[in-house]
């Protein structure tokens, strides 16, 4: 048995629904009932999906606001006033800043742009950034990605005689800022279609109502917040990302192109995951180590030497923030397991002084990465007296609506369901903690704790084929509520299964099903191949992709989990070695049994020793509790009924089958009754017979070995058919008449070989054949058990 590392939550799809759209589209039955299963249910809706770039923009005037905030804009273009771009200084926040300034500046515009520091002002809008733009003589302020909870600063602004609008997509507080205008599609009474937009998907719309098109041009900066800043990518994102995507292939920005280039992939490959683990990454490591700016004038630099240096100054920044998060994590883990460990705390809250506020996010999520648990991290500013965090979140658990509980001691709070930011005082730090816990407590099953796999379709290895593949593609680009499909095979043969790259950490496979075959790749699973037993029928749940070599291209599945229902059984008969071995398996989970006291002294076991667990009867055998064990099998038992009252009444997950053996029986020769009827009837003519002093000489004589005279001696003395004395052989007068079978070495030698058979003789697969054989026979009456013996007790 194998245990998959998280819980499988298999969709199925309404068949009727896939095949209807599978044969409509023209599309394969597995792309269907993805389709299906996403709620794309109808051909009418599937054909939009598929063709997402047939689709139009949603006319920017359904968003609420909208008419006011153009007119102002326009009126203050008009008069030539002093507008400000607020921005933030995430990925988000930096294109939706360089989209709006750059829509502006076609407009001729007086336009500039201002982010916050993160280290010196903190999140969103605040007084000193406002009372420095009216003494800049800026009378129009215009938010980005931003600006959704400034009450106080929206009061500020009326003050300063500025007007304000405000741009965002966070989530609205039950009051909203009193704003010239506030463009938001979720706020309270929208009713534009699509509320998921990103903070540069709402800043594009503005764009696209000051200038009265769509502003494709703008596109290549749009992706960028629309795939960074973990948005759905469905409807209008969708659009957005998939001709984004195309846009970012062909653009001319030489900011662009230089920092793309720092990424180190041609343009004809970039795609959504080069834009969220590549491009994202790197715009948002000039805001989290520093000022936000340079990766605003990188993307809208017109100058390709600037660009050059702004895109590697950018990617050093990035490297610096990669070592700081390693090092900052490796802190938050032991405080974590020291002061807080999971078993206790349904919510991590973790703060330390002088944690960098610019990373806490990244370091939150590596934290639910590893502790799979909500979790808060702050850093305290002790002269200040306050703590500023980052909150990712798993399934089940709100972390906006949870955080809006706490509001009496949280002045500056804001975020998602997932992820959120705030700012609290130290003092506080305990109460959040309490509270989030007790609350968590109450929304949280054990369950929750578990990672879940999303899993979109259940199929074989027969339904995917290149094409099938390809027409996967048309789902791209993947992303929040699209994610890439994983897919379930179960019960696949394994062809092949070996470590491959170059610390052997990654896992090559090629699984078989009813003649069907797929290449498989596990970066990071190289150990299962110490944890799948040969002819083991596994689970896999992946993702399909296209393996390209050499011009041949073919399906390939990228291993994402992996289980094995069965127990399993691993050979490990004649392994050199065995003590490190056995260390190597999980302390909680083997169970190392011997039959034989002498085992223990002579395997190389050391410090194991303590945990062996010697069985020297049936009774003690019944009592051994084997369930969810890896039961390794150190040595011969006495008998196969031992084995199988021993495995009563269920398999352990696993057993390592070593049966050490000190004299092996199998390859010693077994008499037949020819040969025990030869060497009596020359006893009858020889006896008496001196064995000592000719027994080898008639051994040689006969191609026996001496060991073969001396047993079959030994078995006529217990049947009483000889007398011996000195080594002097001699026949017994009128003996009675009785079986082979009736002596007791006769009989445990024909018992040990039949053992040695079994257990140490046998191939793999007649062992796994005789460990099945008797898993289905393992319901023993107690009469039939107390009745058991073994074959040394009936030889006695």
């Amino acid at each position: 048995m194998l245990t998959s590392k998280t819980r499988w939550a298999v969709k199925s799809p309404d068949i009727e629904k896939v095949n209807k759209i599978a044969e409509a589209l023209n599309i394969a039955p597995l792309v269907a009932a993805l389709l299906v299963n996403r709620g794309v249910d109808t051909v009418e809706a599937a054909e939009a999906f598929l063709y997402v770039e047939k689709q139009s923009f949603h006319d920017p005037f359904l968003l609420d606001g909208m008419d006011r905030a153009v007119e102002r804009i326009h009126q203050a273009i008009a008069a030539q006033e002093k507008i400000l771009v607020f921005g933030d200084y995430d990925a988000d926040g930096v294109s939706s800043t360089t989209v709006m300034v750059s829509a502006l500046r076609e407009l001729g515009a007086s336009v500039d742009f201002y982010i916050p520091n993160r280290f010196t002002e903190g999140y969103g809008p605040n007084e000193q950034a406002f009372r420095w733009a009216k003494e800049g003589g800026f009378s129009l302020i215009i938010t980005v990605d931003t600006g959704i909870a400034a009450l106080n600063e929206a009061e500020l602004a009326q003050q300063l005689g500025m007007d304000l609008i405000i741009t965002d997509h966070h989530e609205p507080g039950p009051i909203l800022p009193e704003a010239y205008a506030i463009i938001h599609p979720k706020k309270p009474g929208s009713t534009y279609p699509f509320k998921e937009l990103a903070g540069v998907g709402v800043a594009f719309k503005v764009a696209h109502a000051l200038l009265g098109r769509v502003p494709y041009h703008l596109l290549d900066v749009a992706v960028i917040g629309t795939i960074a800043d973990l948005v759905p990518l469905l409807g209008e994102n969708r659009l957005l990302a998939s001709l984004g995507l195309r846009a970012l292939q062909t653009t001319e920005r030489v900011g662009l192109k230089a920092l793309i280039k720092q990424c180190g992939v041609s343009m004809d490959q970039l795609n959504e995951d080069t834009v969220g683990f590549m491009i994202g990454p790197r715009i948002n490591a000039a805001g989290r180590l520093g000022t936000a700016d340079p990766a605003v004038h990188l993307l809208m630099t017109e100058d390709e030497e600037e660009a050059e240096m702004l895109a590697e100054e950018i990617d050093a920044l990035n490297k610096e923030r990669q070592q700081l998060v390693n090092e900052m994590a490796e802190e938050a883990i032991k405080i974590v397991e020291s002061h807080y460990p999971p078993k206790d705390n349904a919510v991590l809250v973790v703060a330390k002084e002088g944690w960098n506020p610019g990373i806490i996010g990244i370091v939150a999520s590596r934290l639910v990465e590893v502790f799979y648990r909500p979790t808060i991290v702050l850093s305290i500013d002790k002269e200040k007296g306050l703590a500023k965090g980052s909150a990712r979140s798993i399934p089940g658990f709100d972390l906006f609506a949870s955080l809006s509980t706490c509001r009496d001691i949280l002045p500056h709070f804001g975020g998602h369901p997932m992820a959120a930011g705030m700012t609290l005082s130290i003092e506080h730090i305990d109460e959040l903690r309490t509270r989030l816990n007790s609350l968590a407590n109450e929304l949280l099953t054990e369950e929750d704790f578990t990672p879940i796999t999303q899993v979109d379709i259940k199929c074989s290895l027969a339904d995917i084929s290149l094409k099938t593949v390809e027409q996967l593609q048309m789902l791209a680009p993947f992303g929040i509520e699209n994610p890439k499909p994983k897919v379930l095979i179960e019960d696949v043969a394994i062809q092949m299964l070996r470590r491959v790259g170059a610390a052997q950490s990654h896992l090559k496979a090629v699984f078989e099903q009813d003649g069907a075959t797929i290449d498989s790749i596990g970066f990071g699973y190289g150990y299962l191949q110490e944890e799948i037993a040969p002819h083991s029928k596994v689970s896999i749940v992946g993702e399909l992709s296209i393996n390209e070599w050499n011009h041949f291209r073919k399906p390939q599945l990228l291993i994402h989990d992996v289980s094995v229902k069965e127990w399993q059984l691993f050979d490990i008969r004649g392994m050199r070695h065995i003590h490190s071995f056995l260390l190597s398996l999980p302390k909680e989970k083997r169970m190392l049994i011997a039959f034989q006291q002498e085992t223990t002294e002579e395997l190389p076991l050391r410090e194991l020793k303590q945990e062996v667990c010697y069985i020297d009867s049936l009774e003690h055998a019944k009592k051994v509790e084997l369930k969810n064990k890896y039961a390794v099998l150190l040595d011969l038992p006495p008998s196969s009924e031992m084995i199988k009252v021993l495995l009563t009444p269920s398999l352990p997950e696993r057993i390592y089958a070593l049966f050490y053996q000190r004299e092996n029986h199998f390859f010693s020769t077994m008499p037949t009754r020819d040969h025990f009827k030869w060497l009596y009837l020359f006893l009858m003519k020889r006896s008496p017979f001196d064995l000592a002093r000719y027994g080898d000489d008639l051994a040689r004589s006969r191609g026996w070995t001496k060991e073969t005279i001396h047993f079959m001696v030994k078995v006529f003395l217990e049947l009483g058919f000889v007398t011996m004395e000195n080594g002097i052989v001699m026949l017994t007068n009128n003996p009675n008449k009785r079986d082979l079978t009736e002596s007791p070495t006769y009989c445990f030698k024909q018992a040990q070989l039949e053992l040695e058979n079994i257990f140490l003789y046998s191939s793999y697969q007649q062992l796994k054949r005789w460990f099945d054989e008797i898993k289905g026979s393992l319901h023993y009456e107690e009469a039939k058990i107390d009745g058991f013996k073994t074959i040394r007790h009936n030889c006695t």
